[in-house]
């Protein structure tokens, strides 16, 4: 059986891993006053939206995930032809609706599929499972990480249905922001409460940042922080921990709304490469989505892994 996998693009992937898997991406169209922008991991065009230096403004931008009748037009006319099942993976859906377009687009796909096959002349049914990674950004990795791996294994669509169902809700993203004011602004336009107006004068004031976690789709601050540099040194510190400690899957996701290159300079970076190194798991650095950019400001830095349960020490 050819098994494949779609996303949506605010999952946070490298582009070499999504090349090299051949992985689907389903795009978000960002309004930007009289610019679109439209996120679908292609390196060029997040360079694009770096180099427009945008700053406040995007915090007003409107964001447009793939209707339902864009994502039954890429199944049909491509992913039914090539794959006999598809895995949908997308961000939770308690942040966005891309998860309600795939599941509302399936039932379109599944009832018309058999006709553009027999046309193509392609045997065979097709089968498509859309998962809940109920996580953001550089949290959605493991999943889509762990869902490529039991493909390659061979594994059976229930098998891999069921571990990606487990791992979804063991999948931890945090993310540390540059910006509190722009993320207050962002949080504000979408009636989103996780970092209120006082955190946001506070964290100005003194310069503190919140370290906030996604964990089974509810987002909130797990710990906080003066300054990027020594959150950076925080966040990485307890990830090169938590590596340490074993992980579900052998992969963390680093993401960054900006030039990659600056992971490395940020300070405790290195020391999570060594445990990744140590430990033999797979350090992924991603660019973070224009979507990500948009909801949480550029130079923001999140971090993904799957891992049993968990105290957030910061």
């Amino acid at each position: 059986m050819r098994m494949g996998l779609a996303i949506d693009a605010a999952c946070d992937l490298s582009q070499e891993f999504i090349q090299k898997h051949d992985i689907a991406v389903m795009p978000i169209t960002i309004k930007v006053d009289s610019e679109t922008f439209m996120d679908d991991r292609r390196p060029e065009e997040i360079q694009r939206f770096i180099d427009r230096r945008l700053g406040s403004r995007s915090h007003s931008a409107e964001t447009e995930p793939s209707p339902v009748a864009e994502i039954h037009k890429l199944f049909l006319e491509k992913l039914v032809l090539e794959q006999d099942c598809v895995f949908c993976l997308t961000i939770t859906a308690t942040r966005s609706p891309i998860n309600d377009h795939v599941n509302k687009a399936s039932f379109g796909i599944l009832k018309n599929y058999r006709q553009v096959r027999e046309q193509a002349g392609v045997p065979g049914p097709f089968m498509m499972r859309v998962v809940d990674t109920r996580n953001l950004f550089a949290g959605a990795a493991p999943a889509i990480y762990e869902a490529n791996r039991l493909i390659a294994a061979n594994e059976t669509p229930a098998v891999i249905r069921e571990r990606l169902a487990y791992i979804a809700n063991h999948s931890y993203g945090y993310m540390l922001p540059r910006d509190l004011h722009y993320l207050r602004a962002r949080a504000k336009k979408k009636n989103d409460r996780s970092v209120g107006v006082f955190s946001a004068m506070l964290g100005s004031a003194l310069d503190i940042k919140p370290i906030l976690r996604c964990f089974q789709g509810e987002t909130g601050p797990v710990g906080k922080v003066r300054g990027f540099e020594q959150g950076a040194q925080a966040l990485f510190g307890f990830a090169a921990k938590r590596v340490r400690a074993g992980l579900l899957v052998p992969m963390v996701c680093a993401s960054y709304g900006g030039d990659l290159a600056v992971l490395e300079h940020l300070p405790g970076y290195l020391e999570l490469r060594q445990a990744c190194e140590e430990c033999g798991v797979e350090l992924m650095e991603a660019p973070m989505s224009i979507t990500g950019m948009v909801n949480v400001g550029e130079g923001a830095v999140t971090i993904g892994l799957a891992a049993e349960d968990h105290v957030a020490e910061f």
